[in-house]
């Protein structure tokens, strides 16, 4: 990592915790003479009127701090787009697989990475084109997963999955599910999908609820190329990335996935391995 010298922070909304966390974060970072870019609610924790919209915050810094859980690193990521930025997350107390570092390590967690003492977990991004007609409507780049999903009236959607251009499966669902091994512990997950370790080069394509039972997760290379086109009515079916962005689908709109160029890096506690995680946050035996 390069040395620091600026720092961005972004907070969870409505986190309690962060009133008395920021102020202490602020003044141990003003110690060692490193400055720092707020957003908005970090600015608002500390009393302060000079936050910056989330997407600014990230310029001339070489560390971003979230404060909050996955969600919260997922907006960061991406306001940080493409310039790959360390993350250092800090778990205020939900489920969080991403945000592994607690508010009681914090400081002495933050000291290891301004000493060069830390180690960085690199998770590789999704890119995602929404394609309507013969016009790329939009494009996103997932860290998480790309999900389509049906509409709040909808009973159930139906969408045709290719891989490669050959024809996978028509799938007749609540849902349907493109995750990263980043994301195969969030909504893919809870689908039914498989944990996947973070560094196997793989996409999890994962059903809601199909109406054939025998339809069930498959997992490709991360280097293939995976189009989704959608067969339900307009309005009927909602593409979210991440699950925070996104829109409502027409008929025929085709959703194109492939391999991104960029990763995210995240932060990890040196001594904190990928199952060490997974015991914690699933609970499961110690052994």
């Amino acid at each position: 990592m390069t040395s620091i010298q600026q720092i961005g922070i972004f907070s969870k909304p409505n986190a309690d915790a962060a009133y008395e966390i920021v102020p202490r974060l602020l003044e141990w970072l003003s110690d060692r003479k490193l400055q720092c870019r707020l957003d908005e609610m970090t600015a608002q924790y500390a009393g302060q009127t000079d936050g910056l919209p989330r997407e600014q915050v990230p310029e001339g810094c070489q560390l971003i701090i979230v404060l909050g859980g996955d969600g919260t690193l997922l907006s960061a990521a991406r306001a940080t787009g493409s310039r790959e930025i360390p993350l250092f997350a800090v778990n205020l107390g939900s489920l969080g697989f991403l945000t592994a570092i607690t508010t009681e390590s914090l400081f002495a967690e933050l000291a290891c990475v301004l000493a060069g003492q830390n180690k960085i977990s690199k998770r590789r991004m999704l890119h995602v084109e929404l394609v309507r007609g013969d016009t790329v409507r939009a494009t996103y780049e997932a860290l998480n997963d790309i999900v389509v999903t049906k509409a709040s009236i909808a009973r159930m959607i139906e969408v045709d999955a290719y891989v490669n251009r050959h024809f996978m499966c028509a799938y007749r669902a609540d849902g349907l599910i493109l995750a990263s091994p980043t994301g195969s512990t969030a909504y893919s997950l809870a689908a039914g999908g498989p944990i996947v370790f973070p560094t196997v080069e793989a996409v999890c394509i994962t059903p809601i609820c199909p109406h054939t039972l025998t339809n069930r997760p498959v997992i490709v290379p991360s280097d293939v190329f995976i189009s989704i086109v959608n067969r339900a009515e307009d309005a009927s079916a909602f593409l979210t990335v991440d699950g925070q962005v996104g829109e409502p689908l027409h008929e025929g709109d085709r959703i194109n996935s492939c391999r991104s160029d960029h990763f995210i890096h995240l932060v990890r506690p040196p001594q904190n391995s990928f199952f060490d995680v997974l015991r914690q946050k699933l609970k499961w035996g110690e052994g």
